[in-house]
């Protein structure tokens, strides 16, 4: 284990082991590429800040579960008691009882490694979030397809484009195609498309930990390799 949510967590739902297994991908790809000598040691700073935001977010929810159980006041009390009484009967009142999905990855909305790739999104996750899971075919879903290296996710069915974007990453990324024909992949019910919020020609950029490191509606391929000399920590 390592970072401190696998050690000053709350054990309630699983936060400090989920949060610990977070870390160590955090912290496993950034050790790997200072020691090949593709990053400066100051990305392990990095390591730090964001493993820091999820022991906040990790504390935070698992304090709430424990005053949700033990509540600290006589108020805190009726509320919790009435929350299990309506729960009973009433789905709106259920999500009160449990303080969030446990599992979940905790976004790194605010680190330094992300890239506003600008443009409008009106769904999909941003930099920062994990990714997000979709079918891709029968019985194929997306998230076998990203693996531990940078990803650029590319929506739609250009495969010149494709093509210039595999080119200009010079293979510090892996190109994986939503769509198109030949070694696209599949999206009969447009499901990767839509959770994605993505058009002809959208592109997410995926660190080896499978954070978004950024995304672009109308994406230039100097920008993705930009991204991802910011990801590594090359200025930062």
């Amino acid at each position: 284990f390592a970072g401190d949510s696998a050690h000053v967590v709350s054990p309630f739902g699983a936060r400090g082991c989920n949060g610990g297994m977070q870390d160590i991908e955090n912290l496993a790809w950034k050790l790997d590429r200072i020691l090949e000598g593709e990053a400066p040691e100051d990305l392990l700073e990095t390591y730090n800040d964001e493993a820091t935001a999820v022991a906040d977010v990790n504390i935070l929810n698992s304090t709430r579960s424990t005053d949700f159980i033990t509540p600290k006041t006589k108020m805190a009390e009726t509320f919790r008691d009435a929350v299990l009484e309506l729960s009973r009967d009433h789905k709106f009142a259920r999500p009160f009882v449990n303080s969030g999905r446990l599992s979940t990855a905790v976004p790194y909305s605010n680190s330094s490694l992300n890239s506003d790739g600008g443009g409008s999104f009106a769904a999909g996750p941003a930099a920062g979030d994990p990714i997000i899971d979709a079918p891709v075919g029968k019985e194929d879903w997306l998230l076998s397809h990203i693996g531990d290296e940078f990803t650029a996710l590319y929506f739609g069915e250009n495969t010149d484009s494709v093509a210039v974007l595999e080119e200009a990453l010079e293979g510090d990324a892996q190109v994986v195609q939503v769509g198109g024909s030949g070694d696209g992949l599949d999206d009969p019910t447009g499901l990767a498309f839509e959770r994605y919020g993505a058009r002809e020609g959208t592109v997410y950029l995926f660190r080896p930990d499978q954070h978004i490191v950024g995304r672009w509606n109308d994406v230039r391929p100097e920008r993705v390799k930009a991204a991802i000399d910011t990801a590594l920590g090359k200025g930062v």
